[in-house]
């Protein structure tokens, strides 16, 4: 008989989810999930939510804008060992319509329903081929929307 899924208690709702699992290349020396891997993993759920949204790099590329990180905040609550799931919710919850946009991450064992990290990057707008920050274009300020109000100022 299979278990029931856990209920995820999200932070806020309606998160944008990517799977994974942990492999064995994720696990370091203490035997649990290298932290640069939980970044990797944050940077992958922002761009499979991104290609979504309808922004792919072709997107990028197209308009001579892109968004690169400006800083990463990452708090680990908890460990995750090889073979688990994990989800990993994200939302915007910070786009000022000029420069900056901000994500929130909420990495979850997808069996317990455990909180492993909770996260944040903040994203600026750049000219691609100059890499100097320029203004988001309309598109960028259309399907970048908040998703998730009141958490963040913009």
């Amino acid at each position: 008989m299979l278990s029931p899924l856990p209920v995820i208690a999200w932070d806020w709702p309606n998160p944008f989810i990517h799977e994974t699992r942990v492999e064995p290349q994720h696990i370091d020396d203490f035997q649990h999930t290298n932290n640069v891997v939980y970044l990797t993993w944050m940077a992958k759920t922002a761009w499979e939510h991104s290609k979504v949204l309808g922004l792919d790099f072709a997107s990028y590329a197209r308009l001579n804008r892109g968004m690169v990180v400006r800083r990463h905040e990452l708090e680990y609550l908890a460990a995750s060992h090889e073979g688990q799931r994990v989800l990993i919710g994200t939302w915007i919850t910070a786009n000022d319509g000029k420069l900056r946009l901000r994500r929130r991450f909420q990495m979850v064992n997808g069996e317990t329903g455990e909180t492993l990290l909770r996260g944040l990057t903040d994203f600026v707008c750049i000219n691609i081929e100059t890499g100097r920050a320029t203004r988001m274009p309309a598109e960028f300020v259309e399907s970048y929307r908040i998703t998730a109000a009141g958490v963040d100022n913009a």
